[in-house]
């Protein structure tokens, strides 16, 4: 059985649940507007990360729209620059 038979059989993508992902300050999930046509549940995907991070933050962007950006600078703003913004 090769490598693509044995993924067929288990989910279709595989989790990441990795350091990168359990660990940062802040998960980003960007171009959110393209899951639908990757075949991504994108509500499932952030509920799953959500749970995940067990409580971190996450913030799902869309540059193309602006979804999210002003969140993320904001806080990038708190974190970098000890602002009180956000």
């Amino acid at each position: 059985m090769d490598f693509r038979h044995r993924c067929r059989r288990r989910r279709r993508y595989p989790r990441k649940r990795g350091p990168g992902v359990l660990r940062c300050d802040l998960l980003v999930i960007n171009k959110t507007d393209l899951a639908p046509h990757v075949g991504v549940d994108l509500h499932a995907m952030l509920a799953e990360a959500t749970t995940a991070r067990a409580g971190k933050p996450l913030l799902a962007t869309n540059a193309r729209s602006g979804e999210g950006i002003e969140a993320l600078a904001d806080a990038i703003t708190k974190a970098v620059l000890f602002s009180k913004a956000a």
